[in-house]
C-alpha cells in the first residue's frame, strides 16, 4: 500500500520555470533603465549563457555580465539588476495550478508528505515559506544540505528511511524524467511524471521509467487511491483463494 508521497519542488509545487524567465528579464530592463549602455538581447542572452555555465545559485550573476560584456563593474547596475530580480521573485512567486488543493486532499487521506529536491537549502526553503506550504510536508529534502544530488538512490533512500517507509509504500512525483522518474524508480517507488515546466518535452529516454504521466497535478490523488484500491483487492482475492 502506498503511505507516503514525495514530490519535487521546482515545477512540481512551485511555478519556477516561468518566475525565473521573467526576474531575468525585469533585471536586465531594469539595468539598461539605469544606464547599462548594451541591448536588452545582447544582455539577455550574455546572461543565459553565464547562467547556464555557472549554475542558477550562483551568487554573482550581475557581477560577471558586466565582466562578459567588457563593462565596468559599475554597483549602480549591479543593484538595479538585483532589485528587479528580487522583486519580481516576491511578487509574482506561485505555486503550480492545484497544488494546494492536492496536498490538502492527500494529508486528510492520512498520507505521508514530503518533499526532495535539489538546490540552496535558504532558496527553496524561502519557496516554501513563502507560499506557506511548510504546514503540509512532514519532511523537506534539499540536495546541497545532504550532499547528494538526484538521481543518486542515497537522497531517496535517506528520504524513505526518515519518512519510515519502505520504497515499494512511497510514490515520487517529479517534472524530471531524469533526476525523479529515473532516481525514484531505481530504489524501487513508483513515479508519476508530471510532464510540466521547460523538462516537459526534455529527457524522453527516460520515459519508460515512468509509471504514470500526467499534465494536472490534480491527478495524483487519483492514482495514489488506485493503486491502494487495487493492492487490497488483490489481498481480498488471496485471502478469500486461502
Amino acid at each position: 500500500m502506498i503511505r507516503a508521497v514525495l514530490f519535487d519542488l521546482d515545477d512540481t509545487i512551485v511555478d519556477t520555470t516561468r518566475l525565473a524567465e521573467m526576474a531575468r528579464r525585469n533585471a536586465i530592463e531594469n539595468m539598461i533603465r539605469h544606464g547599462l549602455p548594451v541591448d536588452f538581447e545582447t544582455a539577455y542572452n550574455e546572461l543565459l549563457e553565464l547562467i547556464a555555465e555557472y549554475g542558477s545559485n550562483f551568487n554573482r550573476h550581475f557581477d560577471y555580465l558586466l565582466r562578459r560584456l567588457e563593462l565596468p563593474n559599475n554597483p549602480k547596475w549591479v543593484a538595479s539588476g538585483v532589485i528587479a530580480y528580487h522583486n519580481t521573485k516576491f511578487a509574482y512567486l506561485k505555486s503550480v495550478r492545484g497544488a494546494r488543493k492536492v496536498l490538502l486532499e492527500l494529508k486528510k487521506d492520512g498520507y505521508i508528505l514530503a518533499i526532495i529536491t535539489d538546490g540552496d537549502p535558504i532558496k527553496q526553503w524561502e519557496k516554501i515559506l513563502r507560499l506557506e506550504l511548510d504546514e503540509f510536508f512532514d519532511d523537506v529534502f534539499i540536495s546541497d544540505y545532504l550532499g547528494v544530488k538526484k538521481p543518486h538512490p542515497k537522497i531517496f533512500k535517506r528520504a524513505l528511511k526518515k519518512l519510515g517507509v519502505k520504497p515499494e509504500e512511497a510514490i515520487m512525483v517529479g517534472d524530471r524524467l531524469y533526476s525523479d522518474i529515473y532516481g525514484a524508480k531505481q530504489v524501487g517507488m513508483r513515479t508519476v511524471w508530471f510532464r510540466y515546466g521547460k523538462y516537459r518535452d526534455r529527457e524522453l529516454d527516460y520515459l519508460d521509467y515512468a509509471d504514470f504521466t500526467i499534465e494536472s497535478l490534480e491527478e495524483v490523488p487519483k492514482i495514489v487511491r488506485g493503486l491502494n484500491n487495487e493492492e487490497k483487492e488483490r489481498s481480498d482475492s488471496e485471502v478469500h483463494a486461502d
